[in-house]
């Protein structure tokens, strides 16, 4: 099974990309033509991709998307992408920003952020023509300053702003795609952002409600209405959700033992794990792994 970790490390380790910028938080891509060879990957942070020529599709957090010319994919951290099919002319420009970052980059404005990614999910936008000429001025400007000696004074600040300005721009597109609650001025919708935050940087997501919420300092009644109040889904059904996407990437994606799994998500141990996953996928770890194995085969 081919899959690639996405972080900052691999992305500039990869010969296959070529990578315009970076530093402890960011990632520009100014080519990745020739990444077609990988199938599946979990991407560490959250990434901004521009389709520039071709197509690609894939399942990203089990939702199948598309991506065309001249639209814009925004994809949540820790995603799991799988089945990706590359068209032979297809290019891309990308920027992978790490949680740390994008919080400098908005601060008030990042419930709009969290918002959009972690209830909306991926989105796929069409750039109109004015669009596109933006994206095309602001990568060109973008270049110039990163073709800079690396001792230009302000020279990461520039580029830090600039980034600034094109994710406040993106924020902007995806509210009006997909138009988001006011500002939050409750401590329960602070809670909400700060519990999302927690649940997608945690590798080890199989935890309680309890858990979560003392790391909050909230009572788990009080977490899960909040999260019931704020999306419509309890604190426990946030966290089955993404226990379940990363259990089905695991199994049908790595070559890691059912141990090794259990393990990495936080389970006590693989009975447990076991009767968990048959409780919610309905059958054992095992059939499912071997489940998806045919199904892969029967594709290729």
């Amino acid at each position: 099974m081919h899959q690639e970790e996405i972080s900052i490390q691999t992305l500039t380790d990869n010969a296959d990309i070529h990578v315009g910028y970076s530093d402890n938080d960011i990632v520009i891509i100014d080519s990745i033509q020739k990444f077609a060879e990988v199938t599946s990957a979990h991407v560490s942070m959250s990434a901004i991709a521009i389709c520039t020529s071709g197509k690609v599709q894939g399942v990203i957090n089990g939702q199948k998307i598309e991506l065309r010319q001249n639209q814009v994919g925004v994809i949540p951290p820790n995603s799991n992408v799988t089945d990706l099919m590359i068209s032979p002319d297809f290019n891309l420009k990308a920027m992978f920003l790490s949680n740390a970052i994008i919080q400098s980059f908005l601060h008030e404005k990042m419930y709009v952020w969290n918002e959009q990614m972690y209830i909306h999910g991926v989105r796929v936008m069409t750039m109109v023509d004015g669009d596109v000429l933006f994206f095309e001025r602001f990568y060109e400007l973008l270049q110039s300053c990163i073709q800079k000696p690396a001792d230009t004074p302000f020279r990461t600040d520039v580029i830090q702003a600039l980034l600034r300005a094109a994710i406040l721009g993106i924020c902007g597109a995806l509210r009006r795609v997909s138009p988001t609650t006011s500002r939050p001025t409750s401590s329960g919708n602070s809670h909400f952002q700060r519990f999302l935050d927690l649940l997608h940087s945690e590798h080890n997501k199989h935890r309680t409600v309890e858990s979560y919420a003392n790391e909050l300092c909230i009572s788990p009644k009080y977490l899960s209405v909040i999260c019931k109040k704020q999306s419509g889904k309890t604190a426990n059904e946030w966290i089955t959700e993404h226990v379940l996407e990363d259990i089905r990437y695991s199994l049908k994606q790595t070559d890691l033992s059912i141990k090794q799994i259990s393990d990495q998500l936080g389970f006590p141990n693989p009975s447990f794990f076991g009767k968990y996953v048959r409780e919610h996928l309905g059958m054992s770890p095992n059939e499912y792994r071997k489940k998806m194995m045919i199904s892969q085969s029967f594709v290729a």
